[in-house]
């Protein structure tokens, strides 16, 4: 939890819009930890925490999640309007870090989509 609102917060200043936590049933029906509202619609996020232990990165299991949850992403689409997105982090020495930065430039096209 820790990990995850410490990127959170990263996330809110850099964009520079308030993020909000999804609700249990957005979390169980659409795969989203937190959303941004943008008008009427909403951009879903999904924040994955990844380890480098042992010099490697849990590829495998990240993809394989993400292929089981883009049914619920695109369902997610469908209903509020904006695109579902991931963001991996990461431990760097005693901070969290957003390991995907490239993910922030996309959100905020999204935004600019939406508004």
């Amino acid at each position: 939890m820790t990990e995850i609102k410490t990127v959170y917060g990263q996330l809110e200043r850099l964009l520079e819009v308030a993020i909000e936590p999804a609700s249990d049933e957005w979390d169980r029906l659409f795969n989203v930890d937190f959303y941004i509202k943008v008008r009427e619609k909403f951009i879903g996020l999904q924040i994955k925490p990844i380890s480098f232990g042992g010099g490697t990165v849990q590829l495998p299991e990240i993809f394989k999640e993400k292929a089981i949850q883009s049914e619920t992403h695109r369902r997610f689409t469908e209903k509020f309007g904006g695109k579902v997105f991931y963001i991996y982090s990461y431990k760097s020495g005693e901070k969290k870090e957003i390991y995907n930065k490239e993910v922030i430039d996309e959100i905020t096209a999204e935004i600019r989509t939406l508004g």
